[in-house]
């Protein structure tokens, strides 16, 4: 499927559903940034002193980072909310917080983040490039835990390595045909991006479906 293609099915998969993309967008965005600054700034000694200092004191940044690794199952239950909006279903705002209704899950989903994270990290000490396009080889790993939980970790990240092959040049085509987008909502101050988030996250999971999913040989 052309990436145009792929785009204006992201699009009709968002008709209608802009409202709830945008709240999930903006509350994920709310969350993942505030809530570790809201641990961080008391533990610096308050709000002038965090502003003041060069750096946080090491028990505020570990707490911080705490805070944050534990946040990572809401962002890749944010991927799966924009993946089923894709599928044509009709996800609710809620369901961005269900890896914590499955302690499993959601212990699967940071242990696969922090894996990718250094997987990523070591190919990034090799060379620039080499590091970009491992990243969009483990781009599909959260997509396939979702239609396969029984993958393991490793089972995951090696099945995306493997089923991008022949792929990586349009993911990273996909990527780069909205970066026109991309500035207009720097222009606009940044709240642009609570629309092309979801744009670009339809699309993402749009890509899934026709090219990597199980489900690909039906849909072509």
């Amino acid at each position: 499927m052309k990436i145009r293609s792929i785009k204006k099915e992201a699009l009709n998969a968002l008709r209608g559903n802009w409202g709830p993309a945008v709240l999930v967008t903006f509350l994920v965005f709310v969350i993942s940034g505030l809530v570790p600054l809201g641990f961080e700034v008391p533990l610096s000694g308050g709000f002038e002193a965090w502003v003041l200092q060069e750096a946080p004191p090491l028990g505020a940044t570990i707490v911080s980072t705490l805070i944050s690794v534990l946040l990572l199952p809401l962002s890749i239950a944010t991927v799966w909310y924009f993946l089923d909006l894709a599928r044509g279903k009709s996800p609710k705002v809620s369901d961005v917080f269900n890896p914590y209704k499955e302690l499993g899950l959601g212990l699967k989903i940071i242990g696969t983040s922090i894996m990718q994270s250094i997987f990523l990290f070591l190919w990034f000490l090799l060379l620039f490039i080499p590091g970009i396009i491992k990243s969009m080889s483990y781009s599909q790993t959260y997509y396939l835990l979702k239609d396969h939980p029984e993958y393991t970790v490793f089972e995951a990240i090696t099945e995306s390595r493997k089923r991008m092959v022949g792929y990586k040049w349009k993911y990273f085509l996909l990527y780069l045909s909205f970066i026109g987008w991309g500035l207009l909502s720097v222009i606009t101050l940044g709240i642009g991006f609570l629309w092309l988030a979801p744009y670009i996250s339809t699309s993402l999971g749009a890509f899934y479906n026709n090219h990597i999913s199980d489900t690909k040989a039906e849909l072509e």
